[in-house]
């Protein structure tokens, strides 16, 4: 019952509406400028790019920088890897099938090398989720913008970010003392436990793109990296039933996000009303998602989607439908890797307790 409650509990704020407006105007300023060029084949790339406003969200404003910096340069080699990994899989004339499987094993690299980094450089949010979710969405894009204009949009965009992130230093009230943060000394416990988990990633990134692999071609489901995101979420949290809550949440959120974005694309949205329903979906999740992890996602779902729907118009029944089976898929296999441990231990104790003549 204590899993349930947290679910329906939202902790206090703490200045969330400022990190929620950065976001906002991160993401909004560089898409409805796309927008006006007439170029939302670059779209993808801006907004992959603003992620890099999402880390160090109330930290002093060097240590804010510096986390960015690096957050900002590992999402933009993942983007022009992803890139690459496109260009790669049309040159080598792989069939639909063969495009799909190696976009599951690129990403599910992706997801336990990102893990890794991030943890070793102690970045937060933590885990490679967005890693994952910008790797599998650029590389499986078939008709790829020239690179050198996508990563110069993906490049100024994370600039724009920064920028933004040091913003209130106008404000003599709001400034915080230049200090630049220590390098980052993680202990061997430490270092033990980034590479833990990183592994934990690689297992249930590649897990559930199989079976999301799988069940595309069992049930005409498409998106099989929906799952992957989804199967990492479980793994942020300190205690195993936090864990499990977080999956849960990430289905009950997603299912709530669907219904807002069906009555979104009900009004059929034009480009420049799409980029302000992404704005505002921003600035929600980034209100939350510290908070209150199954209200973020409702706003979550609906970003995601309406991110998907502006580079490449999709019928809006298929995305739901994909969006919600490959949800439940990961969200599954996440909670299953977070409880396989404990599951292993308590079976192997069973074992030992039953074995006879056991030296005590």
């Amino acid at each position: 019952m204590k899993m349930f409650a947290e679910m329906l509990t939202i902790a206090p704020a703490n200045k969330d509406h400022q990190v929620a407006l950065r976001c906002a105007v991160g993401v909004f300023v560089p898409l409805i400028t796309l927008v006006l060029l007439d170029r939302l084949d670059l779209a993808i790339f801006a907004s992959f790019g603003a992620f890099t406003g999402i880390y160090g969200r109330n930290e002093p404003h060097a240590r804010r920088l510096s986390l960015q910096v690096r957050a900002g340069g590992l999402m933009l080699l993942v983007m022009f890897l992803a890139a690459l990994t496109a260009r790669v899989d049309a040159l080598a004339g792989l069939s639909a099938a063969g495009t799909t499987w190696v976009l599951v094993g690129t990403t599910t690299v992706v997801a336990g090398a990102c893990s890794l980094v991030v943890a070793l450089w102690r970045l937060r949010p933590s885990g490679s989720l967005f890693h994952i979710f910008a790797f599998a969405a650029i590389a499986s894009i078939p008709n790829q913008p020239p690179l050198w204009q996508a990563m110069l949009v993906a490049v100024l965009t994370a600039a724009f970010s920064l920028l933004i992130g040091q913003s209130s230093r106008v404000a003599r009230s709001r400034r915080t003392p230049w200090v630049w943060p220590e390098p980052v000394r993680l202990t061997p416990a430490e270092k033990r436990a980034a590479w833990q988990e990183s592994a934990g990633y690689l297992v249930a990134a590649g897990l559930a793109g199989t079976l999301g692999t799988l069940a595309g071609e069992w049930l005409g489901v498409g998106h099989n990296y929906w799952a992957m995101v989804a199967a990492v979420v479980p793994l942020v949290g300190h205690t195993t039933r936090h864990r499990v809550s977080r999956g849960l949440q990430r289905i009950a959120g997603t299912a709530l996000g669907l219904v807002l974005l069906a009555g979104i694309l009900l009004l059929q949205p034009n480009p420049w009303q799409t980029v302000l329903v992404i704005a505002a979906c921003q600035f929600g999740a980034e209100m939350f998602i510290a908070r209150q992890y199954m209200l973020a996602q409702v706003f979550v779902t609906p970003l995601a989607l309406t991110s998907t729907l502006l580079v490449a118009p999709i019928p809006p029944g298929i995305l739901l439908r994909d969006r919600i089976i490959e949800t439940i898929i990961g969200a599954a296999v996440g909670i299953a890797v977070v409880l396989a441990p404990g599951a292993w231990r308590r079976l192997a104790g069973r074992r030992e307790a039953g074995t006879p003549g056991r030296l005590r």
